[in-house]
């Protein structure tokens, strides 16, 4: 397959680089669209249906499935009229000794007739919910699959502006409501709209008359309840709303127990609980109560309905225009005429929870995604094979040309950033707090694109290398350190997923962690808690140190990856850090300078640009920030800038 070859950058003046979108790497035509976000009932039902309509052959199975079991209970009240009849006549007919009496064999053969219908409606429905109940979940577990690929589409500042408990409550809370709901409103949707034409057309069949009155109290019922679902809807939509910030606030208060506790934090946490929980409280409680309100509504229409079909059916019972057995059998239909209507009134509250919760659902689904890697991204050649125009070797070379930034486009913090680093090379990157360090990193890797200027790996831009393939170059210990629950073993085993046990237990030497690992209760086998506080901070810093060794990248990035432990294993892994940096890049930032004495080109930044550059002896010589930094640190008795 043939493309346009890959130019590299051989200077440091800027590129002017287009992505596959746009410039600077916009969306275009081929890039991640924005997502619509459902904002009203309509469109959030039509994206339900989009769902629903990947199991249009079940759905169409439950449909008639439902319908065969509500034809079949709908016939059976004329049926049991044919029973009441005879056993009326028989009555009559003896009492007026036309008959010998009551036929019991044609009422039994009748209520046979009835059980079997009775019966096979039964299995109807009894198959339409097992169908049901499976498409329910296959559509919540499409939902959670499609939020969980989302979860790693967005761009990180999307993370930056929303909460992990929001995240969370959209694909527990409102899934589950989606998934508990949605099965009960589809069956009843179509069992409700059968039994009404069902039933219609068997009143219709009794009495023209009566059918008519009892048709009355459907348009005073819909108007009741259209009402009553207007003023309710948005009292749904504020609960899930208030329920995603709850769960937001018990996640984060929660996990940050200790810090809350530290700083006397309690008192305001429960007030920011209060508040949020007040909310929830107030908008559940009036939703709850309008919908609570459809069936003493409904109740009341239908009992009004039902004293006026009895006084005209005994009038026309009287005058012989029906039978008594027909009379019974409408009066049921009558009763089954108001379940229907008071079954679509309940459909009508479930569906708004439904639509609230989907609502959020999609509007996460429907999230601006990270512009997507280009068809002819590069990939890094890992082989000794030749490289390709797609296909590349990488030395580790790297270059920031003229790099700008800012994580509101508004604000630019990294201003004309510019920075040749040899491959091999050990740099550091010192600074104030806020200077710009951890962000620069942020940026090689990725994680957020420059606003203008470039930055290149071995003259390639790293906008045109596939986001997966650029990581994969880089090993990374950042200051907070991140494992999960799991045994050592496989949290070191992170860093390369095919590793063997051998290769595990030598990266962990390598980083100083075999012997503590050794220990421990089932030594490499030891499971961590999910806040991994089974081991001391020291030592997660060490495993997550193995993870890197076990990687073996090109390229090194050190947050402050020696802040967490004592002086002793400090110089240990130092130590060890300096045998796994020999022959790759590395980027050490670095808060006590005295640890970065002897790298090779230390990078001072202040306000987002380098002030300074050089080695430590010239930077010292210069008298200039960095010195006053250094100093800093000892005329304070302290080892820490910020």
């Amino acid at each position: 397959m043939s493309s346009t070859p890959k130019t590299k950058f051989s200077s440091a003046n800027s590129p002017k680089r287009h992505g596959p979108g746009g410039p600077m790497g916009g969306p275009g035509p081929m890039g991640g669209m924005p997502g619509e976000k459902a904002k009203n009932f309509k469109g959030t039902i039509q994206k339900l249906l989009q769902y629903i309509g990947n199991f249009k052959f079940a759905i169409l199975a439950v449909m008639l499935f439902a319908a065969a079991s509500t034809i079949f209970s709908i016939v059976g009240p004329k049926i049991l009229g044919q029973a009441t009849t005879e056993l009326f006549n028989g009555i009559t007919s003896k009492i007026t000794g036309a008959s010998s009496g009551v036929d019991f064999g044609k009422i039994a053969q009748i209520l046979l007739w009835l059980i079997g219908l009775y019966g096979v409606s039964a299995l109807f429905q009894f198959l339409q919910g097992y169908i049901m109940a499976g498409v329910s979940n296959r559509i919540t577990w499409k939902m959670r699959k499609d939020i969980d690929e989302k979860i790693h589409k967005l761009p990180f500042s999307y993370y930056d502006k929303v909460s992990n408990g929001e995240v969370m409550s959209r694909i527990t809370n409102d899934v589950d409501t989606i998934n508990q709901n949605l099965s009960q409103s589809i069956t009843q949707i179509i069992t409700s709209i059968t039994s009404l034409i069902g039933i219609l057309i068997m009143m219709l069949s009794i009495s023209f008359w009566m059918t008519l009155v009892a048709l009355l109290s459907l348009p005073v019922s819909l108007f009741f309840i259209s009402k009553v679902v207007k003023k309710s809807q948005k009292h749904f939509v504020g609960q899930q709303e208030y329920l995603g910030e709850v769960n937001g606030l018990v996640e984060e208060n929660y996990s940050c127990h200790l810090v809350v506790t530290a700083f006397n934090g309690q008192e305001k946490s429960i007030e920011e609980f209060s508040r949020a929980n007040d909310a929830l409280y107030e908008s559940a409680w009036k939703a709850n109560f309008l919908s609570g309100l459809m069936m003493p509504i409904m109740n009341i229409i239908g009992n009004i309905g039902y004293v006026i079909i009895c006084v005209l059916g005994g009038a026309l019972a009287v005058s012989g225009k029906i039978t008594v057995g027909n009379i019974q059998a409408f009066v049921q239909y009558m009763r089954q005429f108001n379940q229907p209507i008071t079954q679509l009134s309940q459909i009508s509250n479930v569906m708004q929870q439904t639509v609230a919760a989907a609502e959020r659902v999609f509007e996460f689904i429907n999230e601006e995604e990270e512009v997507p890697d280009s068809p002819l991204a590069l990939t890094v050649n890992r082989t000794d094979k030749p490289d390709t125009e797609t296909c590349v070797s990488i030395k580790g070379d790297v270059m920031f040309a003229h790099v700008h930034f800012g994580y509101n486009p508004d604000k630019i913090i990294i201003n004309d950033f510019n920075a040749i680093i040899e491959s091999g090379k050990k740099i550091a990157i010192v600074g104030p707090t806020g200077a710009g360090k951890t962000t620069m990193v942020k940026l090689l890797m990725r994680f957020y694109d420059v606003t203008d200027g470039a930055i290149l790996v071995d003259g390639y831009d790293v906008r045109d290398f596939k986001r997966e393939e650029l990581r994969s170059l880089f090993g990374m210990v950042l200051q907070d350190t991140w494992l999960y629950n799991g045994t050592i073993a496989d949290n070191i085993r992170y860093g390369r997923l095919d590793a063997t046990d051998e290769e595990v237990k030598a990266a962990a030497a390598v980083a100083q962690a075999d012997h503590f690992i050794q220990t421990l209760p089932d030594g490499y086998n030891m499971v961590l808690n999910e806040e991994a506080s089974n081991v001391s901070q020291g030592q997660k810093q060490l495993l997550t140190i193995a993870r890197t060794v076990l990687a073996d990248p090109k390229i090194l990035i050190l947050d402050e990856a020696t802040s967490s432990v004592d002086t002793r294993t400090e110089i240990l892994i130092q130590k060890a850090m300096d045998n796994l940096m020999k022959g790759r890049t590395s980027f050490i930032i670095a808060h006590r300078l005295s640890t970065i004495k002897n790298a090779d080109m230390i990078l001072v930044m202040n306000n987002g640009d380098i002030v300074e550059k050089g080695s430590h002896d010239e930077l010292m010589a210069q008298n200039g920030f960095y010195a006053k930094l250094y100093n800093s640190q000892f005329s304070n008795g302290s080892d820490d800038v910020a």
